[in-house]
């Protein structure tokens, strides 16, 4: 049978991994996290898993061997918080025990597919995984990057130094369900549901960055869009490197916007400026707080995914969001 770790198993696109894995008919899990923040456990509660292990004691205990042959580890564990501003914390749970970990799995022989993420190009208006385009607006994003760069400095520029796979996706705007631990970190699509189901509207971003209410544009992603990616380089051992897991075409948020209240309000599909009109959008001022850090756009080159046979159909904001608001607005 084949053993799995999932890390960050309990989070967001950890469950949803957990899941992709149980309708393959996979449950040999051993689920990763820390549930300090017990309400965590909602997103295991369905879900078939061989062992759950607290973060704090896995690490050391898998570098030992106490889980026999894995095959391979799921790394999803991390601070996503991109406004956390403790950067010692920061590097030590994103950095230091990705490193731990990979150094773990190569002696061990299990392939690592980890969680990088679209922050490590910051302020560039370029997303094609190269060194050049790579400018995070912060200390998230630096942790992430670094980790990246020293993949590429231990598996060589080609990854084929490691005689183990080593996969790292650069994850764009992820939305989808299971997110609603995240507070803050959520996706806009989550806020907005609640917002609309609170207020009957939703809200967004003003003018900033050069772009009109609502036209900043983001790389907008379905969690199981991004599930069907690392299951699919799971199927194949021989693949690695970094890679962009986005949809590669950036929407902006107001079609976010428009998808939940076309979702949400019974009333006859309209545009964005027929749903601002009718008072279901409205904008409010870019906050100080953002500025400068801000990602004002993002659109995930699709270029090497493609070159190593991945051809995966990713869904559009539209298709997507709608999918979605269903499984918030009948929860089981």
């Amino acid at each position: 049978m084949t053993r799995v770790v999932v890390t960050g198993a309990a989070g967001f696109i950890g469950s949803n991994i957990v899941k992709g894995l149980n309708e393959r008919g996979i449950d040999d899990i051993i689920a990763v996290d820390d549930l300090t923040h017990g309400d965590k456990f909602r997103n295991l509660a369905d879900l078939q898993i061989a062992d759950y292990v607290d973060a704090d004691e896995f690490y050391a205990a898998f570098g030992e061997g106490a889980f026999g042959p894995v095959e391979a580890v799921f790394h999803e564990g991390a601070c996503s918080d991109t406004m956390e501003s403790d950067g010692k914390y920061m590097m030590d749970n994103n950095y230091g025990v990705s490193m731990a970990l990979f150094e773990a799995c190569r002696e061990r022989g299990t392939r690592l597919l980890y969680a990088s993420s679209a922050a490590t190009y910051g302020g560039s208006a370029t997303f094609r995984e190269t060194p050049e385009f790579e400018r995070p607006l912060n200390v998230y994003g630096y942790s992430k990057l670094l980790f990246d760069q020293r993949m590429r400095r231990e598996c060589g520029a080609d990854f084929k130094r490691n005689q183990s796979q080593v996969a790292g996706f650069r994850y764009f705007n992820v939305y989808g369900p299971r997110e609603q631990h995240k507070g803050r970190m959520a996706s806009v699509a989550f806020h907005e549901f609640n917002e609309f189901r609170k207020e009957g509207k939703v809200k967004l971003f003003g003018e900033y960055g050069g772009y009109g209410p609502g036209e900043q544009m983001r790389d907008f992603i379905h969690v199981d869009d991004v599930v069907a990616v690392n299951l699919w380089f799971f199927d194949r051992p021989g693949k690695s490197g970094i890679f962009n897991l986005g949809t590669g075409r950036a929407q902006p948020f107001n079609d976010v916007a428009t998808a939940v209240v076309n979702a949400l309000s019974g009333l006859k599909p309209m545009d964005t400026a027929t749903a601002e009109s009718a008072g279901l959008i409205e904008y409010v001022p870019f906050p100080d707080a953002l500025r400068g850090k801000y990602q004002c756009y993002t659109q995930a080159d699709l270029t090497n995914l493609r070159a190593v046979g991945c051809d995966h159909q990713f869904a559009d904001v539209a298709t997507g969001v709608a999918k979605y608001m269903a499984v918030l607005a009948n929860p089981k």
